[in-house]
């Protein structure tokens, strides 16, 4: 029997002492509702194993899986192992998996039983002694919103939200986190009732890819570039998640909810509180979400929405070589929904850094192919030195990160064609992370839940960024919701026409990725 103690189980490597080395969890266990969805099987069940397999896990982890089957603790270990042969990013090694399958769980149950909790406290009780989780649990909520109270409710009368005086517990929910400002305070307010606010990870995948981090390295680590990032040298800022796919089977859960909902709210608008923040004091958690809150807080939306504001829906097309059906079409689809696949809208930034610059979100999907970047687009030299004509070809100088795929970081700058002539013409500088660095970049899910398990909260959005960001969005999904339907837009391309009416207008056009 492994030793419940904490002490005996203090982890060295979360010392200060050295920050490179690797972030391994102390003594713990995983509960994951909602452990037979398909977030549990292509996502979280192959991100324990890849975080077992890089030797991130204590010994004692325990994974326990609560849901309707009637399985055994063996049949779902089996469950598990198909789901991390199928999707785990590191190769199948015996050894981990022998390792990590006699800490595999399963408890059957709803989320509403009293009597099923019950057997889920004294099943994480019995693993505490048998495996030296020492009371540390965190309960995965891979479940929809609606089922966030049922469970809290219930991990609350179960006496497992209470870690007492040895032990900690802590929640992750997955989003949405509400539909607006109003239902999104609501949930605030029940996951809150249950668990103080530095006890819940509020899960933006977005957030957990190396190339969303590296914004930070990027900007302040290096004095090259965050004293351009300012109303002085950039004209707009262009931030652009595409899809190349349709609905894929979703139907039922994205109609109502669309485009803006569904990614503005929460991956753009948090990658512009990242482009735009201060640079805090340290990274530790509370300095980092300050500032970026501190920048939503500055953020509104641009009006009129007429004209700032663009939304569509895919019609059938090519995608590629292949002739796709349009939304109307998909099936579980209601053909008279309004519901965007397509959304673009205008922001602007209240404060001295920012002042006078758009920011222009957009996302769709059937688009032209799948791509997430941003763009920051500098302003025109105020003064040119050249004779008419030689610098006919250059555009503006532009610096892309790019978030998926071929992570990287492009510069767009002009330099002198070869040859007697003085011509110039825009060039790229390309930085590729794949050619760069031979280290595999892990996948999201195994950060962001290895964070959880670490009490690092850096990555995760606090209620007060969520209510915020839907108090940015409210005013442009209002205006949609009284102003007919979306225009459409065929697969394959770049949106509705009216998107690249509303930057045209300015004297802008969107950048093809």
């Amino acid at each position: 029997m492994l030793s419940p103690d904490p002490q005996q189980w203090r982890n060295p490597l979360r010392d200060d002492f050295d920050k490179r080395l690797p972030r391994i969890a102390g003594p713990s266990g995983l509960v994951i509702f909602g452990v037979t969805g398909d977030l549990a099987r292509k996502k979280l069940l192959p991100a324990v194993y890849d975080l077992a397999s890089r030797g991130l896990l204590p010994a004692g982890f325990s994974l326990v899986g609560y849901g309707r089957r009637d399985w055994s603790d063996e049949e779902f270990a089996e469950q598990v192992k198909a789901s991390v042969q199928e999707r785990a990013r590191n190769p199948w090694r015996d050894e981990v998996w022998e390792r990590l399958a006699e800490g595999i769980f399963f408890v059957k149950g709803d989320f509403v039983t009293d009597s099923a909790f019950d057997a889920l406290a004294a099943k994480t009780q019995e693993i505490d002694q048998l495996r030296g989780t020492a009371g540390n649990w965190a309960y995965y909520l891979s479940v929809p919103p609606e089922f966030f109270s049922d469970v809290c409710h219930q991990l609350e009368r179960s006496g497992l939200a209470d870690g007492g005086e040895h032990g900690w517990r802590r929640v992750v929910i997955e989003k949405p986190f509400g539909h607006d400002e109003r239902s999104a305070r609501e949930l605030n307010e029940i996951v809150n009732s249950v668990f103080p606010e530095s006890s819940v990870f509020r899960i933006d995948h977005y957030l957990g890819k190396e190339t969303v981090q590296n914004i930070l390295a990027l900007r302040f680590a290096n004095q090259l570039f965050d004293p351009l990032f300012n109303s002085h040298y950039i004209d707009h800022v262009q931030i652009t998640m595409a899809e190349d796919i349709g609905l894929g089977g979703r139907a039922g859960y994205y109609d109502g909810i669309g485009a803006a909902r569904d990614v503005i709210q929460n991956h753009l608008l948090q990658l512009l509180a990242l482009v735009a923040m201060e640079e805090p004091v340290t990274f530790n958690p509370a300095e980092l979400q300050s500032e970026k809150l501190k920048v939503l807080r500055a953020t509104h939306p641009v009006g009129p929405f007429s004209k700032t504001t663009a939304r569509g829906q895919y019609t059938s097309g090519w995608q590629g070589s292949e002739q796709v059906v349009g939304l109307r079409q998909e099936e579980g689809f209601d053909p008279d929904s309004t519901t965007e696949t397509y959304a673009a809208a205008t922001f602007e930034i209240s404060s001295r850094r920012w002042a006078g610059v758009p920011f222009y979100l957009r996302t769709g999907k059937r688009l032209g192919r799948r791509v997430t970047e941003i763009a920051l687009v500098f302003k025109e030299a105020p003064h040119l030195p050249f004779e008419a004509g030689q610098t006919a070809a250059q555009g503006n100088n532009i610096l892309v990160i790019r978030v998926q795929p071929d992570e990287g970081v492009l510069m767009r700058f002009g330099s002198k064609v070869p040859g007697s002539a003085m011509e110039v013409r825009d060039v790229n500088m390309d930085f590729s992370y794949s050619e760069a660095f031979t280290e595999e970049s892990p996948e999201a899910y195994e950060r962001l839940i290895l964070d959880a398990l670490l009490d690092e909260a850096s990555l995760f959005p606090t209620n007060n960024e969520v209510e915020e960001s839907w108090r940015i969005l409210d005013p442009i999904l209002d205006h949609w919701a009284n102003h007919g339907r979306p225009d459409d837009y065929p697969a394959g391309t770049w949106g509705p026409s009216s998107a690249d009416d509303m930057l045209r207008q300015t004297g802008r056009s969107w950048r093809r990725p």
